[in-house]
Order: structure tokens, then C-alpha cells, then sequence
């Protein structure tokens, strides 16, 4: 998951792969057949191209399935193949997997809490929400905050990652990669909108964990089986880590966590946007648990194979323990179907790019341009301003993209975490703080939106560097729970001090069933008893 926090650096010293006229071939068909089928669907249904809630929200018509794998297509990209399985490699061992592992659980809740309340009030947006929990300027802070991370911080370092790979497997010029990643996902994201996205998710997202699934199996035989795994890598498979571990301490994981998990599952717009175009509650419910289900699947399709690379490969992985999974796919995975893995990482960047393509023009156009400057505009103009507004987003990421090859970023993964915390404790504070006040003054929303990158800076900048001797040495996670800790503190005491007469009415979608139904309490039921058997296996 795409959480900000280590995850490795990125693999731009890599020489280039072997890449056949077999694989060239696969690689090419591969993604002829995503883009002819995204569009292709996404027409299906006269004048849905033409509607803004057909273009940004596929007209309110996904079904579980596509809502499933299009979340985990979105959620992983070159990085979390790379990173995770590189991670892995390296000091983190097993327990990287937190991150999916407990999303899997924080998905479930989150479908049950949050999403009905999300689906009742009929919203476009998350910051769309916090006008109705607070007032227009909540809503104007959180669109401006979301547009500029996912224009400046998160489609760059998208389209750096995935132009890093291409470049690795074909020997391409960086620059070049990047834009051709980016005109694949913003081509199909510009003509088809949410519906396009959600069909080329469904082949790219099975490709991806099914390429994963194939190299587990293909190591697990090359390591001599899984006893001979188990036994060479037993101190490295676990999950939980000691409070002292520089990487995931079982603290960090326990105390703040729940706050990343909550954004990432619940309200961030690129993950969120496909729950919001759920046909009903159920299909939205059981789409977000069968995400939380394929997630279990990501130790085994993507950590794992990093120790087996490890393991198998260790001397080649001395520069860098990023080679880890493009190393497995070179060594053990045969021409043609070894292109088939490289489109499906891919497609990873291309779903992931894609993704935050449309919900960063769905920002811009329903909360900013329409809200702000044109309330009256047209269906049609709305749909064509998005559709630039994409073209012009990926135009900038991959103008700011190669940038990131220069050392002093520190790598994508730091220039990620440089700003991706900054967000996490003032949003959470902001959605969730309602819930607990009902009176809080609208007041409250743009100082949670404000005090929350504040309170994290000011613990970013006292820890301890070599030019602060004295400073702290919290783990990250534990500055955002400090940080929102913080939040919650002011938007209390402005409660008490202010509190409104009555509690802020949100608006009722008429159409749309709110009882959550027995199956979808059992399916969530299996996801989270799926997680803890996970963790009592490898504690």
C-alpha cells in the first residue's frame, strides 16, 4: 500500500533486463487488450460518456467485483512490488506485510462505519463531505491540499517508479518511459473516466497478483520447498518486530498505524472514488472486503518471493535489495510469459496512475471549478473539463517526474514520506472528530486541516540528525498519532468553548438501502479471522 512509510528506494541503477521479441510481443498485446476493452465498456450505455457522474463515478453502477480488484490494482504499484519485495529482502523481513495485512482489516470496518454514511449523503468527493460536516472553506482547504499532493507528490513519483522499471526491463531512456506510462494511463483515464479505469483494473489487477502468485511457486520450488524456505529465513518471518527495530517497530505498528490505515481506506479520494460508484451499499461493502481478501494474498505474491530472492540471489542483490522481485522474474520466469509479467508491472503503474489521474480531476473540477467559480455549468462541460484537466495533471507529473533521478531527493520513497505524513493526522481528526462531537463548530474543520501539518512538522523537526544532536527518536507512526493526538485536543476544546446549538444535518441519498446484509458481515467476518490466523502463524 502506497502508505508513505520505508518501503525501500528505487531500482534506477539496474542494468537493463532481457526482454525477447517473445516478451516484446506479450508486453504490446497485453496492453492492446487493456485499453481496447476499458474503452470499449466504458461506452456501453448511451450518453453515460457525456454525464459527470457517469464520467467521474461510472454513473453509480460498479459492482463488487470490479470495485474489489480495481482497489487493489490502484493500491499497487511499481513500488509496493518492488519496495515491499526489496524490503523484505533486506532488514524488514515478513513483517512489511502490516501494511496490507492490517488494511485488510481496516477496509472491513471502514466498509461498515464510514461507507454508508459516505453513500447516504451522495458525494463526489471526500473534501465534498466536509462542507456538509462544516462549511465551503473545510471543503475548498482539503480540495487545494488533495490536488497539489497527488499533482506534485504522488503522480510523479508514480510515473518515476514505473518509469524506473521500464527503463530496467527494456533499456529505455527514463524520460521516454515516463511519458509513455503516462499517455497509456491518462489515455484511457481522459476517454472513459471511472468505467474505463474499473475494466482495465479488472485484467491488470489479476494479472498482477497472478504474476506474483507464479513467482512464490516457481521460488518455493527453486528454494528446495517450504521447509527448506522456512528453515533459511526463520528469523526473518515474522510479523511482529521489536520496539526498537529503525523500520516497523511493533509500536509504531500499534500506536498510529490506525491512523494511516483510515486515510488510506476510508478517505482517500483514489481509493475511496470506486466505493462511492457502488451500485448499492452491498456491492460497495463486499468490493471493499474482496480488496481486503486479495490483499492476503500480497505476503505470499510479493514479500515472500523478496526472501526468496534473498536467499537465491543474494550476492547480485548486494547493491540493492530493490532487484529482489525483478531478479526472480529474469531468473526463474521463461520468455513470453516473462513478458506477461512485465506488462503486469506495468499495468500496476498504469492502474495506480490512472486512478489518481481521475479522482485529482474529479477534485479539481466538482470541488474547485464547479463548487467555487461555475455552479450552473453543464454536464457536457464538466466531463470535457475533466477530461483536460487530466491531460494537464499528467502533462506536469511527467515534466516534475524525472527530476526525481537526482540523488538529493533521497529516492521516491523520501520524497513521498516527506509529505504524505503531513496529511494523515489533520484529515483523520477531521472526519472522525464529528463522530464523537456532533456540536463541534464548522470552525473546527479547517483548523484540524491546518494544525494537523503543524503538529507533525514539529515533530519532524526535532528529531534527532546530526545537526540536532538533542532531537527525539520516535518512530514516524508515532509522531502521526502524537500529531493527531494534537488535533483531536483543539477541535475539543473549540467543542467546549463553542459548541453549535444543534448537530450539522448531512444530506440523504433516498435511493440508496443503508442495513448492512448477513453476508457481508460474514465475508468481513473471514477477511479479519483470515488476518489474525496470518499473524499467529508467523508471530
Amino acid at each position: 500500500m502506497s502508505h508513505g512509510g520505508p518501503a525501500g528506494s528505487p531500482i534506477a541503477w539496474l542494468k537493463p533486463m532481457n526482454f525477447s521479441s517473445q516478451d516484446l510481443a506479450v508486453f504490446v498485446g497485453f496492453f492492446v487488450i487493456v485499453v481496447g476493452l476499458s474503452v470499449w465498456k466504458s461506452r456501453q450505455g448511451r450518453g453515460s460518456s457525456e454525464d459527470s457522474s457517469g464520467f467521474f463515478l461510472a454513473g453509480r453502477g460498479l459492482t463488487w467485483p470490479l470495485i474489489g480488484i480495481s482497489i487493489v490494482a490502484a493500491n499497487i504499484s511499481t513500488e509496493q512490488m518492488v519496495g515491499m519485495a526489496g524490503q523484505a529482502a533486506g532488514s524488514t523481513g515478513l513483517a512489511v506485510s502490516c501494511w496490507q495485512l492490517l488494511g485488510s482489516v481496516f477496509i472491513v470496518v471502514i466498509s461498515m462505519t464510514l461507507l454508508p454514511k459516505f453513500l447516504r449523503a451522495g458525494i463526489y468527493t471526500m473534501p465534498e463531505y466536509l462542507e456538509y460536516r462544516y462549511n465551503a472553506a473545510a471543503r475548498g482547504v482539503m480540495a487545494a491540499l488533495t490536488v497539489v499532493i497527488y499533482a506534485v507528490v504522488m503522480l510523479p513519483a508514480v510515473l518515476y517508479s514505473g518509469g524506473v522499471t521500464l527503463r530496467a526491463i527494456t533499456g529505455m531512456d527514463l524520460g521516454k518511459s515516463v511519458w509513455l506510462i503516462g499517455l497509456i494511463g491518462a489515455g484511457y483515464s481522459a476517454v472513459g473516466g471511472l468505467k474505463a479505469i474499473a475494466w482495465a483494473d479488472l485484467v491488470q489487477g489479476l494479472a498482477l497478483l497472478a504474476g506474483g502468485i507464479l513467482i512464490f511457486f516457481l521460488g518455493l520450488r527453486e528454494v528446495g520447498g517450504w521447509e527448506s524456505f522456512a528453515s533459511a529465513n526463520a528469523d526473518k518471518l515474522h510479523m511482529v518486530l521489536p520496539s526498537d527495530d529503525p523500520d516497523l517497530p511493533w509500536t509504531g505498528v500499534a500506536g498510529g498505524m490506525w491512523i494511516v490505515m483510515i486515510y488510506y481506506c476510508g478517505l482517500n479520494q483514489f481509493i475511496v472514488q470506486r466505493n462511492l460508484a457502488a451500485k448499492s451499499l452491498k456491492h460497495g461493502q463486499l468490493g471493499m472486503i474482496f480488496a481486503g481478501g486479495l490483499w492476503l494474498l500480497v505476503p505470499f505474491a510479493m514479500v515472500m518471493p523478496g526472501l526468496m530472492a534473498q536467499q537465491l540471489y543474494g550476492e547480485r542483490l548486494a547493491q540493492s535489495t530493490d532487484a529482489a522481485f525483478p531478479t526472480m522474474v529474469t531468473q526463474l520466469v521463461s520468455p513470453g510469459l516473462r513478458g506477461l509479467i512485465y506488462a503486469a508491472i506495468a499495468g500496476a503503474v498504469t492502474s495506480t496512475l490512472a486512478s489518481l489521474l481521475n479522482s485529482a480531476s474529479t477534485i479539481a473540477t466538482m470541488d474547485v471549478y464547479r463548487r467555487m467559480f461555475h455552479g450552473s455549468a453543464s454536464q457536457h462541460y464538466l466531463v470535457w473539463l475533466g477530461r483536460g484537466l487530466t491531460l494537464g495533471f499528467v502533462v506536469a507529473g511527467c515534466a516534475i517526474a524525472p527530476m526525481l533521478d537526482d540523488p538529493r531527493f533521497g529516492g521516491v520513497f523520501q520524497y513521498i514520506q516527506q509529505f504524505q505524513g503531513y496529511i494523515w493526522p489533520g484529515v483523520v481528526a477531521a472526519f472522525l472528530m464529528p463522530f464523537v462531537l456532533p456540536r463541534i463548530p464548522a470552525a473546527a474543520g479547517v483548523t484540524a486541516l491546518i494544525v494537523g501539518p503543524a503538529a507533525y512538522a514539529a515533530f519532524q523537526f526535532t528529531s534527532r540528525t546530526e545537526a540536532r544532536p538533542w532531537g527525539h527518536e520516535l518512530h514516524f507512526l508515532i509522531q502521526v498519532l502524537l500529531a493527531f493526538a494534537v488535533v483531536a485536543g483543539v477541535m475539543v476544546a473549540m467543542t467546549l468553548a463553542s459548541p453549535l446549538a444543534r448537530p450539522k444535518e448531512l444530506p440523504v441519498r433516498d435511493d440508496m438501502r443503508l442495513e448492512t446484509e448477513p453476508v457481508v458481515r460474514i465475508a468481513g467476518a473471514l477477511v479479519i479471522l483470515g488476518v489474525i490466523a496470518f499473524f499467529i502463524a508467523f508471530w
